[in-house]
């Protein structure tokens, strides 16, 4: 990235929202110059800033934060803010933009909050920084660099969580649909149970039945048919492989209780919803 002294912006902004769990939408750095500002305004997706240098302002709603070096930021969807550069010192920020269904859930057990949106005095930020930049360096519109990006992107998450001190979500429902929902993404492919979900967490499988309800509104089981249906959805997509061969890569032993079970969430049969997916890209 370019660390020059003079103004400069180093930034990237994805064209494609293929991932649903998690995905950056842009990453960057800038020096700004000085009474930069941006808004007021809204954005669709979540972003963090982490000032580096300098100084500056952060307006979110009626409030009104003084940050510097070391201070991080969250805007929320949805929310009006507006954040200027200060008029003598200008702060240098960098920046990670991204949504997805997992992304209210991480930030929750951070020390975020809608309430109060800013951390001052980051913990270990040039740890942070560094994965920002990590981040950047993964940067591209292939599906490959929007894996890699959103792997980055939870470790820095992960980062934020280790740190939090300010509402720990010990013992909390949050805390182990969050553990869930990680180990789901990390073992879908296999053919994993409601059971082994609330072993891994450490909880019965009530317990988990319970939590899950309370926090997304829907069962464990309904939480990993989507979470693998989506990802046969991209497969379906997006290549050609079979449908017994994605059924067995999104964690289905059976290719017919798959299509059965994708009939009956999406509609359609998997052989269908590839094509009518194939023909709408080429009649664009």
């Amino acid at each position: 990235m370019n660390t020059s002294m003079n103004e400069y912006k180093n930034a990237y902004k994805a064209t494609e929202r293929e991932l649903v769990s998690l995905q950056v939408y842009n990453v960057g750095i800038e020096r700004c110059k000085p009474s930069h500002v941006w808004g007021p305004g809204i954005r669709d997706h979540y972003l963090i800033h982490l000032v580096i240098h300098g100084k500056g302002r952060y307006q979110y709603g009626h409030k009104e934060y003084q940050l510097g070096a070391g201070d991080a930021f969250l805007v929320y969807p949805g929310s009006v803010v507006s954040y200027e550069a200060d008029s003598k010192e200008p702060w240098e920020y960098a920046w990670v933009g991204f949504n997805g269904s997992d992304a209210a859930i991480i930030l929750e057990a951070t020390d975020f909050t809608r309430e109060e949106p800013v951390i001052h005095h980051v913990a270990d930020h040039e740890k942070i920084l560094r994965q920002i930049e990590h981040i950047y360096e993964a940067s591209g519109n292939d599906f490959n660099h929007s894996v890699e990006m959103t792997g980055r992107l939870y470790t820095l998450l992960s980062t934020f969580l280790h740190y939090s001190k300010g509402h720990s979500r010990a013992n909390t429902g949050q805390t182990y649909v969050q553990k869930s929902i990680e180990y789901i993404a990390s073992n879908y492919s296999y053919p994993i149970t409601v059971e082994d979900i609330a072993d891994y967490v450490g909880l019965s499988r009530s317990q988990l039945f319970r939590s899950f309800r309370s926090v997304l509104g829907q069962s464990p089981k309904e939480y990993l048919t989507e979470f693998r249906l989506r990802q046969a959805s991209y497969l379906l997509e997006n290549t050609n492989l079979s449908i017994t061969a994605i059924a067995n890569s999104v964690g289905f032993d059976n290719s017919l209780y798959f299509s059965k079970t994708f009939h009956r969430q999406k509609g359609t049969t998997p052989s269908d919803y590839r094509l009518k997916k194939t023909e709408g890209k080429q009649s664009e």
